[in-house]
């Protein structure tokens, strides 16, 4: 039996399903923690808001270039173990991020914590497909994303609150502890959960699993779309505390709110998804949910109040993460032996297009301005979630038994 195999007699979803929530609730703290507060860091450091933005940028470029070698360092030597390292190597960059003299440290300690988060989800979502067959799969995943989403609701809604009482350091201290805590938490849990380790793949394995992901037709359409989605949903994240910033409204706390809400939106995912999929089925999902977004980032435009604005980001939380789910089974069903290669190439494409995404929206806000930089955000997740409806179709694995 594999790692993370689900025994014949298990009912209903794995009680280890706990643990590996519980590791992307961790390594979720820190992914938006930044955000609120970057403000006060193009201040202490004496740079614009649009640099300190490359904060976000380089986290999510780090997160994304290193997706090729953690899903195969995760295929060839275990998938627990590494999470636990990153879990660590996460909470250490935190906190020496807050002990950053210069800008450039502050941005080299944002590369470890990259580098660390990006050990940690997407082997957590493949040890969560490994864990259940595909029928709960997406409802197993949403799992695993409510862990997430809860930690990026407390990371960004926290880091506002202690920012405005410590500063931008004393968010990256609590939080990198709070990370360093939680991966011993995180070892022992796996240690009770008795989860395997399956043999070592080797590297004429982990060749053929390269090939039988990209034998696949979706695998073109999900990295793709993940990208874009990357792009211009995530990529706008680092703007909101400005965009409130024009509005007269300065409070860290309130942009923290404002952010967080889209991680409340995806656990209201979490809550719906099972209702959802037979409703709508995956295709209607797709779509509903890019027209959601688009209707938001179209609403956002408009620059209404922060209560409205917090509202708007629950709605694309939601919207987001029912069609960004549908793409995650997707990319799960690409390869049975590579599978933690395919969801870390997932990924990889998804946090590229993060890394884009805050270049993209700089120049277009400089350039041509909020309302058409986000009205053209908007009319390409439209036609998005109408060509992954068209082109994606449920094919098996080519490797499956």
């Amino acid at each position: 039996m594999q790692e993370g195999e689900a025994r014949p007699h298990d009912h209903g979803l794995p009680p280890a399903l706990y643990v590996i929530s519980g590791a992307s609730f961790a390594a979720a703290l820190s992914a938006r923690a930044l955000d609120p507060v970057l403000p006060h860091v193009a201040e202490d450091f004496g740079v614009s808001i649009a640099t300190a933005a490359g904060f976000a940028a380089v986290f999510a470029f780090t997160f994304s270039i290193i997706q090729p070698i953690i899903g195969a360092a995760a295929d060839l030597f275990g998938k627990t173990r590494l999470m636990i390292g990153c879990l660590a190597l996460l909470g250490l960059a935190n906190i020496l991020g807050a002990l950053s003299s210069s800008f450039s440290v502050l941005f080299a300690t944002r590369i470890l914590a990259g580098i660390g988060s990006g050990g940690v989800f997407p082997v957590a979502l493949s040890l969560t497909s490994d864990l259940v067959g595909p029928d709960k799969r997406q409802v197993a995943i949403s799992r695993t994303l409510a862990g997430a989403m809860t930690g990026n609701l407390l990371g960004a809604s926290a880091s506002g609150l202690i920012g405005d009482f410590l500063g931008w350091r004393g968010v990256l201290a609590v939080l990198g502890a709070l990370v360093i805590v939680a991966s011993i938490a995180v070892a022992a849990g796996f240690h009770g959960a008795k989860v395997k380790h399956p043999p070592k793949m080797s590297l004429s394995a982990l060749k053929a699993g390269y090939r039988t992901i990209f034998t696949n037709p979706n695998a073109y359409v999900c990295y793709s779309a993940v990208f874009i989605e990357g792009c211009c949903v995530l990529g706008l994240f680092p703007y909101i505390a400005s965009f409130l910033f024009e509005l007269g409204q300065t409070s860290l706390s309130i942009a923290g709110i404002v952010i967080a809400g889209f991680a409340v939106g995806g656990l209201f995912y979490t809550l719906t998804v099972s209702r959802l999929l037979p409703w709508l089925g995956v295709k209607g999902m797709m779509i509903a949910g890019m027209t959601l977004v688009a209707s938001q980032l179209v609403a956002v435009a408009l620059g209404p109040r922060w209560e409205v604005q917090a509202l708007n980001l629950i709605v694309m939380g939601w919207g987001f993460y029912i069609a960004h789910g549908c793409l995650q089974v997707f990319a799960s069903e690409l390869s049975v032996e590579a599978r933690a290669t395919a969801l870390s190439l997932h990924s990889f494409f998804f946090f590229m297009g993060q890394t884009v995404g805050p270049l993209a929206y700089g120049f277009g806000l400089q350039h041509a301005g909020k309302m058409p930089t986000l009205f053209a955000s908007a009319g390409i997740m439209v036609v998005l979630g109408l060509v992954c409806a068209r082109l994606l179709k449920q094919r098996a694995p080519a490797d499956a038994r």
